[in-house]
């Protein structure tokens, strides 16, 4: 049987976290008749809908398949999967489900830059926004990073940069990016997909219709089969090819053309190397100009919580890399971080995770890391993984965890926050949990 309620014009909004409120915000403003629903009791910006917006019904606690049949289109928030029993239910009686971004694609014809991977986007989405920006353009920069799509709509913007999850892919068909790119793929989000398979079909959708593609060419799975566009720029931390973007003799290179020695990037390692080139590529599809590029990489100092340098106490660095959530994050921060250290790492990691394969993290932290210290609720499936590549030790609680690194690094040691988890078994997010552990640091400087 398929249901089909165009007459009814009722949207029914699934999820009211941060994106689903903007989604509420844009629908109203339209016009639309709209009901939200969360399985949460108490959601996050249910405040913020009582406030602002009365007249809308809100349900909670559960998701009830008989009210969502209800609506002619489901408005999906990321963080709900389309797998959940009564979203499915809807789909497969032929109620459209889209997200946000969807309703983005529809709503504008400026230029959108797009950007998707397993690490890096938001350093890359940022990076590509200030490029724009010192050109003296006007530009858009959010999605799955800071600021809402659709409330950039509200912005006079010449181009929009968007970071995108592959949640919010798995709701967009209309997306025709001017540019896009996958930056990476590494297992992740196997708690909602079946296989990286799954995941990487979810990520790929991107490509769909982008008048240009930027591939990365170390990372051959993530455009494998993708169905690319005739223009293709491609990036590499190798020599490039004419027309494409890589690194030769310690320089970032367009081509046979020197652009920037590494040493003049203020994010450091190969992996934040590849992040300029990925930027750089988007900004030669959107015409921008290498020089300006050029100055922007100089002065951008990299994002807050992604390899953050914090203190340096006793000849010991300490750094926060919170927002390194899967392996493949940590993996780059740790071999970031080892190459030019002359003493070891003292890796902090653990939290929810998200049923990942913690193994490929072995050879990396028997080069790197003196010792592990794990903390929250998957801490024992990372110490089995890690078992004998190093000492592994256990903490109670995040300052726990800085108490132990502080006895245990030695001179020229660097201290690593990067959990290769989640956060929610023990923080609000990863911005709660990169800032708990900057105030425990901070306390070290203070005693």
């Amino acid at each position: 049987m398929v249901i089909n309620n165009t007459t009814s014009g009722l949207k029914i909004i699934v999820g009211l976290g941060k994106t689903g409120i903007s989604c509420v915000r844009y629908l109203a403003q339209k016009g639309y008749k709209l009901k939200v629903v969360d399985s949460r009791k108490n959601p996050p910006e249910l405040p913020e809908l009582q406030k602002s917006f009365p007249k809308i019904e809100a349900h909670l606690g559960c998701f009830d398949e008989k009210l969502l049949l209800e609506a002619d289109e489901l408005i999906i928030s990321p963080g709900v999967s389309l797998k959940e029993p009564a979203i499915a239910a809807c789909l497969n009686h032929g109620i459209k489900g889209i997200g946000d971004i969807e309703l983005f694609a529809r709503a504008t014809k400026k230029p959108i830059i797009a950007i998707t991977g397993s690490n890096g986007k938001s350093t890359v989405t940022s990076l590509a926004g200030e490029m724009i920006k010192t050109t003296g353009k006007k530009v858009g920069v959010g999605g799955n990073l800071g600021t809402p799509a659709l409330d950039l709509l509200k912005q006079d913007a010449d181009f929009y940069v968007l970071e995108l999850s592959s949640f919010q892919l798995e709701t967009t068909s209309s997306l025709q990016a001017a540019a896009a790119v996958i930056l990476n793929i590494s297992p992740d989000h196997l708690d909602r997909y079946q296989s990286i398979d799954e995941y990487l079909t979810a990520k790929q959708r991107i490509y769909s219709g982008c008048h240009i593609a930027v591939i990365n060419h170390d990372d051959s799975l993530s455009y494998a089969n993708a169905r690319l566009p005739s223009k293709v720029i491609s990036f590499s931390t190798h020599q490039p090819q004419n027309g494409n973007f890589g690194i030769s003799n310690g320089y970032l290179m367009y081509g046979n053309q020197e652009l920037l020695p590494l040493s003049e990037l203020k994010i450091k390692g190969l992996h934040n190397a590849s992040n300029a080139l990925a930027a750089l590529a988007l900004g030669k599809a959107m015409d921008l100009p290498l020089t300006t590029m050029r100055e922007t990489l100089q002065k951008f100092p990299g994002l807050p919580h992604r390899c953050q340098w914090i203190a340096k106490i006793n000849d010991i660095a300490w750094y926060n890399d919170s927002k390194g959530t899967n392996v493949g994050a940590t993996k780059s921060a740790i071999e970031g971080l080892g190459a030019d250290n002359n003493g070891k790492i003292i890796l902090i990691a653990g939290g929810i995770g998200k049923d990942a394969d913690f193994s490929p993290l072995r050879d990396t932290v028997a080069k790197y890391v003196r010792t592990t210290i794990l903390i929250g609720k998957d801490a024992l499936p990372i110490e089995q993984a890690l078992s004998g590549t190093n000492k592994i030790l256990h903490a109670t609680s995040m300052a726990d965890a800085v108490v132990i690194a502080k006895e245990v690094a030695k001179p020229a040691d660097k201290v690593l926050l990067s959990p290769a988890c989640a956060s929610f078994d023990m923080f609000k997010n990863f911005e709660h949990r990169g800032e708990v552990f900057i105030a425990e640091v901070n306390k070290l400087i203070t005693k």
